[in-house]
């Protein structure tokens, strides 16, 4: 492939690109009501073009912006009057949609009469009219006991005015209607100001040079994604996980299966999840676009982050699907609502890992696989104003430890795999402000790392209740008999552990999936698991591992029988200081 496109027009379009997407983004963290928006982030902007191959996704969520272009597809194939000034709702798994929370902002994006791209605002609601209030429910069996309100891309504004059916139809049924309205908003608003953006470029470069440069964009990043795919080695390999089981529907839990090929020679990557149970009576199945999304992540993870993510770069991985599979295309009425994490989680983490201890120098041990207490979904009634009101809101308030590379330790804030530590955690004081909940703890969570040459990052602790009466809150622990494993002989992170505090301060265990209510003066708390270590932990630099005791990620003990680090005192102060030659006799003893 050769080209003859300004190089520097080049770098300055795609960067113009990416910058219109940040100021979507940046658009609906500022407008967006709930704090499900405008503090943990969980929502991701993008465009395609008009022919729906994804172009740009900036700093969004690989679970949510890989598979944009299933979006546009539905719209496209299902509106043969698609115009100017239309705006489009669509959250429907079985038509490209990742899950139903995930409410999708479609706007065509019209220059000179011709359909040049579309806009896509996409954003986890804080309740979407399910039968119980969470938007994850682990245990339907089906769509309609999951019970969520489905748009398969329905036109919710025609010459940039509200369909007011629609809107309607989700004010009656959605819990918190006005905060759903001012994240709709938001999303419009976002999806809007890519549009105004996107016309004001094709006016300065014209339509022709931004057509030419969309095409040699995706061919540079194809050329860039066969550099990289060239420089691997050639093998095939599968690896296994396992989600946690799911009592009494699932009491063995839902494996997972992934086969990587490399093909240097064709500079091509395939992944295949065909050798997979199927759909399962619960909310946990992949909907397929979280199948193709999950699984690429495991491999982008592992690959020059330099190279573009669109549908340029992708022509170069191949995905294998089986229809009817858990992690596969969905087969209705099979519910999808937990999609974007657990098994989603364990798809990308078995991916990275399976990447990892087959070829050398790429890849990522296993971390983060859930969504327990510390990302519930809490709802109560607010009394605290005048008129008693009720809310619900999915809190993000601890971290799951992140996992560790061949260079790097895990990262401390990772939160979930699927989002790739893009998501922000809540602040703790606005939480208190905004709902009735009290935060009582968060902190690191000593010696739940993965420990390796490169450690896993540490878990986190939180505890939390109610200023009301009551307060419920659903969630879906995984990790608990399957933490996050190390890579390349690292090891595992500790597990997952949910639990309530009574107000006597009695702990008893939680249930690992389902829901809790809290009254007055308890505590739902969460011992999250860190990230899984890479590589052997009697190599790591014993510095660092005074560092990590220093920072109270790692124990005096631990060090000592896990890393074979041996310290000449035991102050937790500067003074701490390693004792190298009973350090290396310690290590050799242990090896010999």
């Amino acid at each position: 492939m050769t080209t003859t496109f300004d190089p520097v027009q080049l770098a300055v379009l795609s960067n113009r690109l990416d910058s219109i997407v940040r100021e979507m983004e940046n658009t609906l963290l500022r407008s967006g009501r709930s704090a499900v928006l405008n503090m943990a982030r969980d929502f991701s902007c993008s465009i395609i073009t008009g022919d729906n191959r994804l172009l740009s996704t900036a700093e969004g969520l690989p679970v949510h912006v890989i598979g944009t272009e299933r979006l546009g597809v539905a719209m496209t194939d299902l509106h043969d009057d698609i115009a100017d000034g239309d705006a489009y709702l669509h959250n429907d798994p079985y038509l490209g949609n990742t899950h139903a929370a995930d409410h999708t902002i479609l706007v065509p994006v019209f220059v000179d009469g011709r359909h040049m791209f579309t806009t896509a605002a996409k954003a986890h609601q804080a309740d979407i009219g399910n039968s119980s209030p969470t938007t994850y429910t682990p245990y339907a069996r089906d769509v309609y006991e999951e019970g969520a309100l489905i748009f398969p891309a329905v036109r919710i504004q025609r010459d940039r005015e509200d369909v007011g059916d629609i809107i309607r139809m989700c004010r009656r049924r959605i819990r918190v209607p006005d905060q759903w309205y001012g994240d709709y908003l938001a999303m419009v608003g976002a999806a809007r100001i890519g549009e105004m953006r996107l016309k004001e470029l094709c006016d300065r470069y014209g339509v022709d040079t931004v057509a030419a440069f969309i095409e040699e964009w995706f061919d540079y990043s194809e050329r860039k994604m066969c550099a990289a795919i060239g420089e691997l080695a050639e093998g095939t390999a599968t690896g296994t996980g396992c989600h946690d089981p799911l009592d009494p529907v699932l009491p063995d839990g839902i494996p997972v299966r992934v086969t990587i090929s490399v093909k240097p020679a064709e500079q091509r990557i395939e992944l295949d999840l065909r050798d997979n149970v199927d759909c399962v009576d619960a909310g946990l199945n992949e909907s397929e676009t979280c199948s193709v999304n999950n699984v690429m992540t495991g491999i982008l993870n592992g690959l020059d982050p330099d190279v573009p993510r669109n549908a340029g770069s992708f022509r170069r991985i191949t995905v294998h699907l089986r229809d009817g599979s858990v992690v596969g295309v969905p087969r209705f009425p099979h519910s999808t609502s937990v999609a974007t994490t657990n098994v989603g989680e364990r798809l990308v983490m078995t991916t990275q890992k399976t990447f990892a201890d087959h070829w050398e120098g790429v890849g990522y041990a296993e971390g983060s696989c859930s969504i327990g207490p510390g990302f519930a979904v809490v709802s109560g009634t607010d009394t605290r104003g005048a008129t008693p009101t009720p809310f619900i809101n999915q809190v993000f308030i601890g971290s799951q430890g992140g996992p560790a590379n061949t260079e790097f330790d895990g990262w401390l804030t990772y939160g979930n795999s699927v989002t790739n530590g893009l998501m922000f955690r809540d602040s703790v004081e606005v939480d208190e402000q905004k709902y009735p909940m009290r935060i009582e703890e968060l902190r690191v969570r000593t010696d739940s790392e993965g420990a390796g040459r490169r450690r896993g990052a540490p878990g986190t602790i939180c505890t939390y209740g109610t200023k009301e009466e009551r307060m419920t809150a659903f969630y879906a622990v995984d990790g608990m008999v399957n933490p996050p494993r190390g890579a390349r002989g690292g090891g595992s992170a500790a597990p997952s552990i949910p639990f309530v505090l009574e107000a006597d301060g009695t702990e008893r265990p939680a249930p690992p999936i389902g829901s809790v209510e809290l009254g007055a003066g308890q505590l739902l708390g969460h011992r999250l698991s860190g990230g899984g270590g890479y590589g052997n932990p009697f190599e790591r630099e014993p510095e660092l591992v005074r560092e990590d005791v220093l920072a109270r990620f790692v124990s005096i003990e631990r060090a000592r029988d896990v890393y074979g680090v041996v310290f000449a005192n035991a102050e937790l102060t500067d003074a701490l200081t390693v004792d190298h030659a009973a350090t290396v006799a310690l290590r050799n003893s242990v090896i010999a």
